[in-house]
């Protein structure tokens, strides 16, 4: 138990979605005091780094309502009940871009915000990419269309607000610390 940790009083959910769920915990502080923390509870996702043969990034545009605008990112997804994450990583690939993967390698996982959510991401490199025969159903309000970049251009497309999520731009800085190791 951690000096920092804070004792969970009453939790009330005030919100139950498709994606989320919204909680509020009365808690109380290391120093006896209580408070209210405002809770986002996800179930997880993955974001997939897939690298085609000739060294390009297999993204995907589609449209944030909570940015009011398009981006540029690795393909994603949440996880499903009862399903691991490597498999999640092979589903999403497939579903959002048509490439299965013929290797699949798990990089580093890592929370979202943990400030107010538990959401946490594992982050794959999928490579030996083969287009699939047979095509996935993606979720019925999900719109994308498929690009592939360098990392040069991945870059440019960062200085310009394009890519502007977390995930991308660590999967995008992964790769770049491999060609140095290279």
């Amino acid at each position: 138990m951690s000096k920092f940790e804070e004792k969970t009083i009453h939790t009330e959910t005030i919100f139950k979605g498709k994606v989320i769920d919204v909680e509020v915990d009365e808690v109380q502080l290391p120093n006896g005091k209580t408070s209210k923390r405002e809770l986002v509870r996800h179930p997880g996702a993955v974001g997939i780094l897939a690298l085609t043969d000739d060294h390009k990034i297999v993204m995907v545009e589609q449209y944030r309502k909570a940015l009011g605008k398009s981006i540029i990112e690795i393909p994603a997804g949440k996880l499903e009940q009862g399903e691991n994450p490597e498999s999640t990583a092979a589903r999403e690939l497939q579903e959002e871009t048509g490439y299965k993967p013929g290797r699949l390698n798990y990089i580093v996982s890592y929370y979202t915000s943990p400030g107010f959510a538990d959401e946490i991401i594992y982050l794959y490199e999928a490579t030996e990419l083969t287009k699939a025969t047979e095509e996935l159903e993606m979720d019925e309000d999900e719109f994308v269309d498929v690009v592939e970049v360098s990392v040069q251009e991945a870059l440019d497309l960062i200085q310009n607000e394009r890519i502007h999520d977390a995930k991308t731009i660590q999967a995008i800085y992964y790769v770049m610390v491999q060609h140095l190791k290279d």
